[in-house]
């Protein structure tokens, strides 16, 4: 009997010896992957961050080996900088053309893919074509669009008795023909973002708010808008951040022809860094384009959370 249970002592030790081996084996695997991934990230992500924020306590070239440790001096000639609190107007423009304007949009073109209409597919294609597009080919199509000269909007409006308008050379015109064109490429995306939640709605809370005598405007507002609260939160974290990053779009589509007032914080960061080769002080224009875009998520998110507490959600 002790015999048969040292035995089975031992065989038992094997197998916790042999699981052992097998889990070290697997947390190996897994730190492997994990540590690519996070070479990756650290590489691509987090060093240019540090980097940017050490860069702005000096005033460098970005060309030169020496470089000049000058602290918050570059913060402080930024929030005096008219050219700072022009881009960063600007920019909230755009953030609000994208919450308010594309994500509505993007909504409703989703509705209609959603609902019975004829020539889904067709409309499919039409409304994601814009968001296809490079932004650049965007921006210089509609350079053409917008040209006072032979451009086919001034041409129309000639058409109608109305003189030709300097889209892209006057204020506010440039800043309103780049929100436009910005808010018809990408409101698709978001599109694309509701149309996969509504998909994704049970269809027996339509039916079941049908027979509780709700109409279709009732069923949206009760049934379709609060499914959608968590995919609205994401687009509109997507669309403050990708506002703040901008700069192809206005770019292309501006340059330095209607001076400081299509100026964003992307394009002011780039003309100080590239060039008037003043990379101290474009990395501090980076650092606090980081900063704002970091301390609006904060907002949405402890919104969203209070949101949930009232709801009863977590």
């Amino acid at each position: 009997m002790k015999a048969a249970a040292e035995v089975n002592s031992m065989n038992l030790l094997d197998i916790n010896t042999v699981k052992r081996k097998e889990k070290s084996k697997q947390k190996l695997v897994i730190l492997s992957f994990m540590f690519m991934a996070l070479f990756v990230y650290t590489l691509f992500i987090l060093y240019p961050i540090i980097s940017t924020f050490i860069y702005s306590f000096y005033d460098w070239n970005g060309i030169e080996t020496n470089r000049a440790f000058v602290g918050f001096a570059n913060y402080s000639e930024l929030f005096s900088d008219p050219t700072f609190w022009q881009s960063l107007t600007n920019n909230f423009y755009l953030v609000g053309v994208s919450v308010f304007v594309q994500i509505p949009l993007g909504l409703m073109m989703a509705l209609v893919l959603n609902s019975n209409i004829k020539g889904q597919k067709l409309l499919n294609v039409i409304f994601f074509l814009p968001y296809l597009m490079s932004t650049v080919a965007v921006g210089l199509l509609w350079v053409f669009m917008f040209d006072p000269t032979n451009g086919p909007i001034n041409k129309t409006l000639n058409s109608f008795g109305i003189e030709s308008v300097t889209w892209l050379a006057g204020s506010p015109s440039a800043l309103i023909a780049i929100l436009i064109v910005m808010a018809w490429q990408f409101a698709p995306f978001y599109m694309i973002l509701f149309k996969a939640a509504l998909v994704g709605i049970p269809e027996e809370l339509y039916e079941a708010a049908g027979m509780d005598g709700a109409n279709d405007i009732q069923k949206f507002f009760y049934v379709t808008l609060p499914s959608l609260i968590p995919i609205l939160i994401s687009s509109s974290v997507l669309a403050i951040v990708g506002s703040l990053k901008t700069f192809d779009l206005f770019y292309v589509m501006s340059g330095s022809g209607a001076g400081t007032s299509t100026a964003i914080l992307g394009t002011f960061m780039y003309e100080e860094t590239f060039v008037n080769f003043r990379m101290g002080y474009g990395s501090t224009i980076a650092a606090m384009m980081f900063i704002i875009a970091l301390i609006c998520v904060v907002i949405i998110q402890v919104i969203d959370s209070i949101q949930k507490r009232k709801r009863g959600l977590s």
